[in-house]
């Protein structure tokens, strides 16, 4: 793989449109603030449906990427309705942040029960490319990439009928007030997948940001959940955003 600029976030979906509904707001406002962002789709999404093919579904992610303004929207094409956590999985996923060196990472953090069972593998086969990316003396597998730790590994939720949120040590919630327009926007790039006939999710998905915002006092959020608690050497900056 050639050199790349560095990605300061990697948001893992198993399906184009997955990234969108879980962070959207949150890539939208990270890329706002400066940041470099990406997206790694680890299937295409087909067959879907109602879809005509692969280049429609290709077309609306990258139109969605567009209206986030994220950087680069890298497709794994590993097999959708057969996602499996497979070494090779894993070695493909681990050689994009090997190649992107992201300081931070949003995957899956649960299964999602009724809905497609590919979340869960995507989720196995993130938290086990972080761990592969930063192993040494296993270059064979890596293509001469080097080494890169992840400072950070953040867990989305996409379990819309659960009442908690995924689990974790910590939780947050990212404020996405400014956002959630263009996080809705973004997912109506998915034609194929929200037609007039599911109007209505759009309006749960409001819901749920604003019901995030309010547990957080926010005006609407995102939520997300690390596996190990969250510490702060400044506590000032980390509840107010201010330095002294």
């Amino acid at each position: 793989m050639p050199d790349a600029p560095q990605l300061d976030v990697i948001a893992v979906g198993a399906h184009p449109d997955d990234v969108e509904i879980a962070c959207g707001g949150t890539l939208a406002k990270l890329v706002r603030q400066g940041y470099r962002v990406g997206i790694v789709d680890l299937t295409d999404g087909e067959p879907t449906p109602h879809s005509p093919g692969p280049d429609a579904r290709l077309a609306e992610a990258k139109a969605a990427a567009e209206t986030l303004g994220v950087h680069e929207r890298i497709l794994l094409d590993l097999p959708n309705r057969r996602l499996f956590d497979s070494f090779e999985a894993r070695v493909a996923l681990a050689k994009v942040f090997r190649r992107f060196r992201p300081r931070l990472v949003l995957g899956f953090g649960e299964k999602t029960p009724l809905a497609s069972p590919d979340h869960f593998q995507a989720m196995q086969i993130t938290d086990a490319a972080v761990f592969y990316s930063r192993l040494t003396k296993w270059d064979q597998h890596f293509d001469g990439l080097p080494v890169h730790t992840i400072p950070v590994y953040l867990y989305f939720t996409l379990a819309f009928s659960a009442l908690a949120g995924p689990p974790g040590s910590g939780h947050l919630v990212v404020d996405i007030g400014d956002t959630l327009e263009t996080k809705i926007a973004a997912i109506r790039c998915y034609a194929t997948q929200f037609p007039p006939a599911k109007a209505h999710i759009f309006d749960r998905m409001r819901a749920l940001a604003l019901e995030f915002g309010l547990a957080s006092g926010l005006p609407a959020g995102e939520l997300f959940a690390s596996p190990r608690a969250l510490g702060t050497r400044d506590l000032m900056h980390f509840l107010f955003g201010e330095r002294k």
